[in-house]
């Protein structure tokens, strides 16, 4: 075996866990793709022979890509109506995908995602390297340009900000018994009902815009009494959702964050094209 093609099979061996630490740090499937699809080009281009630790080398390869590619985000989402909701890891229960699993092994929720959304490009960097994944700090300080003692200090920002994200309850079943109360007063019209399963402060965050309080979110939610609209349970990044459909066709991703037995957060994915994208099987039963 030549130098190039066992490189090529320690990158595949580090592909998932790469994919991973992109997804965290990026929010999307395609552009983590494209993230680990550069450190590929980077790593086959660079001279490794005094690289000892080559995964951990791969990994902050892989984040300082991420890393430029968040600033070249820049404003562009700001012009945006709704709110950026970030790609969600579907399974319609009765089916888990294997690697889908494994980009969840921490279990990433929505919410959280949402939350590192609104980080600086390097506080999201140093905390997803060493909150999610243990680098050290004198590793991390190289791809932001700071000392590793202001590298701790960004992720401490930013661990601040996550801390305030709602902790979801860990009860799955107990999860889709809320959503599935939710779903039943809405195709009810009960407005009384359905504010009884939401948090009097909930939001409801979509790319239409994003809806506050308990009584907005419930007038809304009378939509679903409409007979086209279909739900079908869901597993939303690890946590109880719904895919919604019409004739068949998905219209809508929604995950739920459920806490303290109400629902605390929705965050659903409208876009037409990413939801395409997100290939969705949707099987009838």
């Amino acid at each position: 075996m030549d130098e190039h093609d066992w490189l090529a099979q320690r990158f595949e061996e580090n592909r998932t866990h790469l994919r991973a630490v992109a997804y965290r740090m990026l929010g999307s499937l395609s552009e983590a793709d494209d993230a680990v699809q550069e450190a590929w080009i980077r790593l086959s281009r660079a001279d490794t022979s005094s690289v000892e630790n080559l995964s951990g080398w791969l990994t902050t390869v892989t984040a300082r890509v991420c890393l430029n590619m968040l600033r070249s985000r820049g404003s562009r989402r700001e012009d945006l109506a709704g709110a950026h909701v970030p790609d969600p890891i579907v399974n319609l229960e009765g089916g888990v995908d294997p690697e889908q699993q494994a980009l969840l092994a921490d279990s990433v929720g929505l919410a959280l995602l949402v939350v590192l959304e609104t980080l600086a490009p390097t506080e999201r960097l140093a905390f997803v390297l060493h909150d999610m994944f243990a680098v050290p700090f004198d590793e991390i300080a190289p791809v932001v340009g700071r000392s590793p003692e202001a590298a701790r200090q960004l992720a401490s920002r930013a661990r601040r900000r996550v801390q305030g994200a709602a902790v979801p309850d860990a009860d799955i079943a107990r999860q889709r018994e809320v959503v599935d109360a939710f779903f039943a007063a809405a195709r009810g019209g009960d407005l009384d009902a359905l504010v009884a399963v939401l948090d009097p402060d909930v939001v409801l965050r979509s790319d239409r815009g994003v809806v506050r309080g308990a009584t907005a979110v419930a007038g809304g939610a009378i939509m679903f009494a409409e007979p086209a609209r279909r739900v079908r349970a869901a597993l939303v990044n690890g946590a109880a959702g719904v895919v919604i459909t019409i004739d068949e066709q998905p219209v809508a991703v929604m995950g739920f964050t459920v806490a303290g037995g109400k629902i605390v957060a929705i965050d659903s994915l409208n876009d037409p094209e990413r939801l395409r994208a997100l290939d969705l099987t949707i099987i009838d039963d």
